[in-house]
């Protein structure tokens, strides 16, 4: 039931101000096309770290009973609630919504006039979709993994949009986390590798995009002489928690396997697909990761 309401919902996306919505790209695997042309072209991921452990767990204490719902669901609906913005701590729409879904209201009629639920759902979707499922164990939980191996430290704030120089002027579009040279870098999610070897501002880096297309996941300034996981090429395919690389500090420099980073660490991104030709193109949309690598902290893979 819950997925046949997912897909009339999604069905009904609307274009709000001054962000366009694929209603086709919203239900479609195949990210590449989409019918009108029109696509979501920004997006502003805000939830909390507390937010997202809230959902998470009401989605999944709730996934077995007579009336699941989902986190995604959860964090659009409180988005609409609070203009897109997250205070700390637990919040009280999250509760709101779970709490009148117990009492068999149904979450269609719940949002129908909620103008940007489906903009917020659509898009939390792009950011969320491959984060939570069953696992090869047939257990229903977290599918993904920090990019930090268990027991190795690692040091971060929130720099998203901090001023770089180096080539032009431009804002930093990922997410630092300082660390030791040689630790273990961990797929965040599973994939396929899209990118890897040397980029003049990354270094040595690899790319991974999601199995749905939907995310592309870069991981750059690897170290130097040995930055990838031994065996690892470009169209492999990857699980969440499989090493990956080494931290390291290459980069800045048009020559290959150069230190030109002044502190090691490992520059995290993720970038949102709605339409192919983002990729690489013009509207690309990277998100602030902070939130989310702390929510990942939780879930670290051995090494």
């Amino acid at each position: 039931m819950i997925k046949v309401i997912k897909l009339k919902r999604v069905a009904a996306v609307c274009i709000a101000a001054v962000l366009t919505i694929s209603c086709a790209a919203a239900v479609s695997s195949e990210r590449a096309r989409t019918v009108s042309g029109e696509y979501i072209k920004w997006v502003d991921f805000t939830p909390t770290t507390s937010a997202l452990r809230q959902a998470l767990e009401i989605d999944i204490k709730s996934h077995d009973s007579d009336t699941p719902v989902g986190w995604i669901e959860l964090l659009a609906y409180a988005a609409c609630k609070n203009g897109g913005k997250f205070a700390g701590g637990k919040d009280k729409y999250i509760t709101q919504l779970y709490e009148r879904i117990q009492n068999a209201e149904d979450i269609e009629v719940i949002t129908s006039d909620m103008k940007y639920y489906s903009y917020f759902y659509e898009a939390y979707s792009a950011v969320l979709s491959g984060y939570v499922g069953y696992n090869e164990d047939g257990e229903y939980g977290v599918l993904v993994r920090s990019p930090f191996a268990a027991g190795y430290y690692y040091s971060h704030f929130d720099d998203f949009g901090v001023a770089r120089s180096y080539g032009y002027k431009r804002k930093h579009l990922g997410h630092d986390m300082m660390g030791s040279v040689g630790t273990p870098i961990m797929a965040v999610e599973g994939g396929r590798i899209e990118a890897l070897g040397w980029n003049q501002y990354g270094g040595w880096r690899v790319g991974i995009r999601s199995d749905d297309g939907r995310r592309y996941y870069y991981y750059a300034h690897l170290r130097k002489d040995k930055p990838f996981a031994e065996g690892l090429r470009e169209g492999d395919t990857v699980k969440a928690g499989q090493l990956i690389g080494y931290l390291g500090m290459t980069g800045y420099s048009s020559k290959e396997n150069v230190n030109n980073i002044n502190t090691p660490h490992l520059h995290f991104g993720i970038q949102l697909i709605f339409d192919e030709s983002q990729k690489d193109g013009v509207n690309q949309i990277w998100i602030d990761c902070y939130q989310i690598i702390n929510f990942l902290e939780k879930y670290r893979a051995k090494v």
